[in-house]
């Protein structure tokens, strides 16, 4: 059996779309162990494929050279096989110190000499579906159709639901952050509004980022009254206990943003509002997820010519993408039965 290593991505969505590409390196007989940083490896302990995770004593900026040279010592000889899904410099130099003999990767940052397989990057201006990118590093030819899964025990997803005093299906999940930018964030207000419309206790993810961004949705709930409870969890989860309350949510509303791609692994009924990025590159592969994104709306108008820049701010001052997008329209696209 071929003993390989996984080089995994510093984003929590980017993790969970690594997951088809293990699904088919496990299909070839291929033994997996994901190297991941501390806050994205409980993405990779719910993928059934994964034999073990090994958190990487890193943190962001710097090539830590001396770090990377213990770890690189203490594997040296424990793997045939490296996946290296960023396209960074820094995450190919631990196979490359390692001694792993193939190391397949995707070619940028000049690390040409670290890398044994390589890929060319898709071309400038041509951003193909995330899923489809990492599951080539496979080398198998059709990847288009890849859903990523994810499961968790049901043990554990009960546990933590009774710590935060939760029913399984019974509250729905807003999660109002996305770590990219405010041109990717639905308004708090539009959030608000949302919640006070809600039969179900609404439950606020996030991280400790997004504590006001969550505070500030739930100050308009209570400012307004509500016929549910809203539950303000950010920055009072670890991401395994918000991984557990998102797979047993009756629904989640939410931006293009990690914990959207996380839902989208659980299956679980989801609205997903764009805005500056695109559902073309980074959908929710879910079939019971919905996508709210102005730019294919024939009826918005002006259309979004705009759409979509990938800024973090609007460069135009309105992000009309978002802002436009009214709590009505979010709630008509959730199944009838969900709000």
């Amino acid at each position: 059996m071929t003993r390989s290593l996984v080089i995994a991505p510093q984003w929590i969505g980017d993790a969970v779309m690594t997951e088809p590409l293990l699904r088919r390196l496990e299909a070839h007989g291929e033994r997996l162990t994901v190297g991941a940083l501390p806050w994205v490896a409980p993405v990779y302990r719910a993928m059934a494929q994964v034999a073990e995770v090994i958190e990487f004593p890193f943190a962001h900026g710097g090539l830590q050279w001396r770090a990377r040279q213990r770890l690189a010592r203490q594997i040296d000889g424990q793997f045939d096989t490296a996946y290296i899904c960023p396209n960074s410099l820094k995450s190919a130099l631990l196979p490359f110190l390692a001694r792993i003999p193939k190391r397949v990767g995707y070619l940028g940052e000049a690390r040409v000499g670290l890398l044994t397989h390589r890929l060319k990057n898709p071309p400038k201006g041509q951003r193909v579906p995330m899923v489809a990118f990492y599951s080539a590093l496979s080398g198998d030819r059709e990847v288009a159709r890849d859903r990523p899964q994810l499961q968790l025990d049901a043990d554990e997803i009960e546990t933590t639901l009774r710590q935060q005093n939760l029913c399984r299906g019974g509250y729905h999940v807003l999660a109002p952050g996305a770590e990219y930018g405010p041109a990717k964030r639905w308004p708090t207000r539009h959030f608000a509004d949302l919640a006070r419309q809600l039969r179900l206790p609404v439950v606020l993810l996030g991280s400790g980022k997004e504590v006001d961004l969550c505070a500030a949705i739930a100050q308009g709930v209570a400012s307004q009254g509500a016929p549910s409870p809203v539950i303000d969890l950010a920055g009072k989860t670890t991401l395994a206990q918000a991984l557990c309350v998102l797979a047993a949510t009756k629904s989640i509303v939410s931006n293009d943003s990690g914990l959207m791609h996380v839902a989208a692994g659980f299956g679980v009924p989801q609205v997903a509002i764009f805005g500056s990025s695109s559902p073309l590159h980074t959908p929710p592969l879910n079939d019971q997820a919905t996508v709210l994104w102005l730019k294919t709306d024939p009826s918005y108008q002006p259309p979004l010519d705009c759409a979509p820049c990938f800024q973090r701010a609007c460069p135009l001052g309105h992000t009309r993408c978002l802002n436009d997008i009214t709590p009505a329209m979010v709630l008509q696209r959730m199944q009838p039965d969900l709000a």
